[in-house]
């Protein structure tokens, strides 16, 4: 999905730096930066246009960047961009406001005012991932939007952290989607950002009921994934903390095309076939792996294993491990 669009390793040593400003210009938006040692400047890019969102994964050496208001008047590609910075340290300075971004943290900037970025990627290089959607697609009024900009917004913590997530599977399972795949991604990513600005706006009533619905499902999936190993997991308690009624969990999660119970099931049962075909396991009782994934009495989870699957947990697990030409 991310394809390499830049790397100085590419480039002579003198060009580098001149030939990395270019490509941001084409690729994300037109800045000028400022490098202490461009003979040892290093940086790469890659990115992938999901439609109604682009993403960019960047790696580059210390610098400082600056967007004026000369570039933004000539061109201005009018995005609003999240940045998840994910080593060194980054400062930004957008409408009188600074915002200290590190390992783990999510940063909001627009194209539309001018800012600055200063970078510390200390002896190596620091590394974020950029998320751009066009502002008109966000609901939001300019000026909200805006009060927003340099705003370092948490990455461990609700919609946030379900965000950082999906931009980091992006980035690192990039080989498992096809180009098919751009378009829906770049919903599912809009939808999460248009759900965390509405957040720290407090504004939800503003985003669209299907946006917003999405929006829940992936909470309510992310929430359920942490907790399948509690056997207590169950519509009630999902419900409850997420704050909704038990019903309108059922009738959201129905819109998605299963029950609720259903998809744990089949989740636990997925985590359980993949530790039966971990060997580092392969000495662990089959009742702990089923305890393990929510599964309270083996014969039950046997029965529901062989259901899925065809085979009973034994004998699945006897087929992964044993070696070609053997019987054991």
């Amino acid at each position: 999905m991310l394809e390499k669009l830049f790397d100085t390793m590419d480039w002579p040593r003198p060009e580098r730096v001149e030939a990395w400003q270019e490509i941001v210009g084409r690729s994300l938006m037109s800045v000028e930066m400022s490098v202490d040692s461009p003979g040892s400047f290093q940086a790469s890019l890659v990115g992938a246009d999901l439609g109604v969102a682009q993403l960019a994964g960047l790696s580059y050496s210390s610098k400082v960047v600056r967007r004026p208001a000369r570039l933004i008047r000539s061109s201005d590609p009018e995005m609003y961009c999240v940045a998840l910075v994910s080593r060194g340290r980054q400062i930004i300075s957008q409408s009188r406001r600074e915002a200290v971004g590190e390992a783990g943290g999510l940063v909001v900037y627009a194209s539309t005012r001018p800012y600055e970025v200063k970078v510390d990627g200390g002896h190596g290089t620091a590394r974020c991932l950029v998320a751009q959607v066009p502002r008109p697609l966000l609901p939001f009024a300019r000026d909200r939007l805006d009060s927003l900009l340099a705003t370092l917004l948490p990455a461990d913590e609700g919609v946030g952290a379900l965000l950082a997530q999906f931009l980091t599977r992006l980035a690192d399972d990039s080989g498992s989607y096809r180009a098919a795949d751009a378009p829906r991604l770049g919903t599912v990513l809009l939808d999460l950002l248009s759900a965390l600005v509405a957040h720290h706006l407090d504004d939800t009533a503003v985003v669209p009921q299907e946006s917003r619905e999405r929006a829940l499902i992936l909470q309510i999936k992310s929430f359920a994934h942490r907790h399948l190993s509690d056997s207590r997991l169950c519509a009630d308690s999902i419900a409850s903390a997420h704050h909704i009624s038990t019903r309108h969990l059922h009738r959201t999660f129905r819109s998605n095309g299963q029950t609720i119970a259903a998809w744990i099931r089949e989740q636990r049962l997925e985590s359980a076939r993949r530790d039966l075909l971990d060997a580092a396991l392969v000495h662990q009782p089959i009742h702990v792996i089923a305890t393990r994934w929510g599964f309270t009495h083996p014969a039950a989870f046997s029965r529901t294993f062989r259901t899925a699957y065809g085979i009973s947990p034994q004998d699945f697990r006897h087929h992964a491990h044993v070696r070609p030409g053997t019987d054991c």
